[in-house]
């Protein structure tokens, strides 16, 4: 049957769905002093980015909204304090590093032989990068290996929704004690705590639901209470602020490009408004596997040829601690820090190697020189170049003007990076002289395109992530990265459907073909979080059938979409709506010619899209009743 659309735009909770935080509500400082009962009003928002290789945490008090705090003590970290925690999980045999906390729930009790981040010696097996196998429609890196993973999670006897629910349960446990130390045990027993989680932009909608599931039952919060946002949105909301005051204007585009550790996460947007500040996406997010932990497989592969694979590997297997120094050098100093003008060689310490002056070994360090530095970054950053380049490809392809380009996250750190970038879009000759020189004339050449680098650029993510639980959304609307639709049957037509997809219909008595396909949104399509879409449904019943129904979501990530419900098209979602709920006089009772009577409603299911997940809700003629879950598949 057609679907009709709706103009319904009133929206409420249905299923497990994160609830969309209230613009208006009150969010002005309170003084530190504030009483029990203003207190009770406030509010601790906690932002959790749950990364490929690092994650981190930080918290702000609804009261004082200018003071983030970002947690930088972690476990095993031996006092040393860092701005992330290492994505990394094993567990242990006999009681493990987290066994002092007597008062823990049974949940975390049962976790109790887990070791994470920082409690690892370098030569122990971990699992890492699991976050990865959240998401099936992705390929996972070179250096990620699934039958290695598989084979650990074996031997833990656990599931990678588990070992991420484990990991997910340290962060908070570490998060909730950390809290409690810094705002003392009275203030936390009355104070709600409600979490934000960051998801890719380029996540499939079942990976997103994942993460949900897995942070609720790590003690995070309800389903429903729970946050998510992606991360280049999360990144953009605490860049936007940070940056203030600058010149960009309404109708400005800019592209967040949030270069991780074992992913490139892109989105665009364009500013609407600026006080206070909105934006709406301008493209279709990207990404892809291009972050900074490749850096780390070519410097290894770098320091092998140079020092030949024997002495590698023996470095490897039997000096773990001389590898680890020259690797974190690498890591802390040479991937940020590197700069081609300023660095024409760069000495990595392997104390213990024995001088080699063929190989470059001098005193117990490894002397590279710039170019052999750049040998090692250039393929990857020229990977994530070519992806930025992409989307403002894209926005300029539709007559957009791209002022700007914000480079966050932990390869956003990097020095080399940030130069490539800006010698790559700011190439362009100057510009031909005006009577009235403006900054969009200098912008409007075909490659100038400012970048901008916030101080805080490994924990931008996680910083927009509490700006957004504290106030709300400055998304106004979203571009679809798939085709959505629904299958539906309808009448034979044999101008338009194959003879053998007919079947006959008992109850309406003529033939009809199913597995029709209506699209309701199309790929890279406006959607806004406040206007729902709506999928409308004609179902019958005979007496004494169930009025639980099930419907697929389906998606397709081509460009054009399909008429008919074909191989390669995916199942978002199964959405199971109980019907008892609407009142027996909204339904039709009709009668076939044979005598034989049913029921039937027209129903519509709304769907609203937001920065990470989909709500859904049942109305029949514009009235809502509730009853619809979905299961991700």
């Amino acid at each position: 049957m057609e679907r009709k659309p709706s103009t319904n735009s009133m929206f409420g909770r249905v299923g497990n769905f994160p609830i969309a935080f209230n613009p208006s509500a009150n969010h002005s400082p309170a003084p530190a002093s504030s009483s029990a009962s203003k207190a009770a009003q406030d509010r601790l928002i906690v932002g959790v980015d749950f990364g490929t290789t690092y994650s981190g945490v930080a918290a702000v008090y609804s009261a004082t909204p200018n003071d983030i705090d970002i947690v930088k003590t972690w476990p095993g970290g031996n006092g040393i304090t860092s701005d992330k925690v290492p994505t990394e999980i094993a567990y242990v045999d006999g009681p493990g590093p987290n066994t002092s906390n007597t008062s823990l729930d049974d949940s975390t009790k049962s976790a109790q032989n887990i070791k994470w981040g920082f409690q690892f010696k370098p030569e122990e097996t971990r699992l890492r990068c699991i976050k990865l196998f959240l998401d099936r429609n992705h390929k996972l890196p070179h250096f990620v290996s699934p039958l290695e993973t598989a084979a650990q999670l074996r031997k833990y006897e656990k599931t990678v929704m588990e070992a991420v629910t484990d990991y997910l349960s340290q962060i908070y446990k570490h998060t909730m004690e950390t809290l409690t130390k810094r705002y003392g045990e009275t203030f936390m027993s009355m104070t709600k705590v409600q979490f934000v989680l960051t998801v890719p932009a380029v996540w499939s909608d079942s990976a997103k639901d994942a993460t949900l599931k897995a942070a609720e039952k790590a003690g995070m919060g309800k389903k429903g209470d729970l946050k998510l946002i992606s991360e280049p949105e999360a990144a953009a909301v605490y860049t936007l602020k940070a940056i203030q005051p600058n010149h960009l204007k309404v109708g400005d585009n800019f592209v967040v490009c949030d270069a991780g550790g074992g992913t490139v996460d892109l989105i665009a947007y364009k500013i609407t408004q600026l006080s206070p500040l909105r934006v709406e996406e301008s493209a279709v997010g990207t990404g892809g596997l291009c972050g900074s932990a490749f850096l780390n497989y070519r410097f290894s592969d770098h320091v092998k040829r140079r020092i030949g694979e024997d002495l590698y590997n023996h470095m490897r297997e039997k000096k773990a601690k001389t590898w680890n120094m020259g690797l974190k050098y690498f890591e802390e100093f040479v991937k940020r820090n590197f700069n081609e003008e300023e660095h024409q060689e760069v000495n990595v310490p392997f104390p213990g190697l024995p001088d080699d002056e063929e190989a470059g070994l001098d005193s117990g360090f490894l002397v590279l020189s710039a170019e052999q530095v750049k040998e090692i970054f250039d393929p990857v950053v020229t990977e994530v170049i070519e992806l930025v380049e992409g989307q403002v490809n894209s926005i300029r392809a539709k007559g957009g003007l791209v002022c700007g380009i914000v480079l966050v996250g932990g390869f956003g750190q990097s020095n080399y990076l940030y130069s490539r970038m800006k010698a790559h879009f700011n190439s362009a000759p100057p510009p031909p002289y005006t009577e009235r020189p403006t900054h969009a004339v200098a912008l409007n050449s075909s490659q100038t395109v400012e970048i901008f680098h916030p101080i805080h650029a490994w924990t931008a993510v996680v910083r927009g992530a509490v700006l957004r639980g504290l106030e709300g959304s400055m998304v106004v609307s979203r571009r679809s990265r798939w085709h959505y639709g629904t299958s539906y049957a309808t009448v034979f037509d044999e101008a338009k459907h194959p003879i053998a997809d007919r079947y006959w219909s008992p109850l309406w008595e003529r033939w009809m073909v199913s597995d029709r396909m209506q699209w309701h949104i199309a790929k890279g399509a406006q959607v806004s979080e406040s206007t729902p879409i709506s999928f409308h449904y004609t179902r019958n019943f005979r007496p004494g059938q169930s009025l639980i129904v099930e419907d697929d979501l389906i998606a397709c990530d081509s460009e054009v979409a399909p008429d008919s419900y074909r191989k390669g098209l995916i199942s978002v979602c199964t959405l199971t709506t109980d019907l008892n709920t609407v009142p027996k006089s909204l339904f039709t009772r009709l009668t076939t010619t044979k005598g034989v009577e049913f029921d039937n409603l027209d129903f519509t299911l709304d769907m609203k899209i937001e920065s990470a997940g989909l709500v859904f809700e049942l109305k029949v003629d514009g009235v809502r009743y509730g009853g619809v879950s979905a299961k991700f598949h």
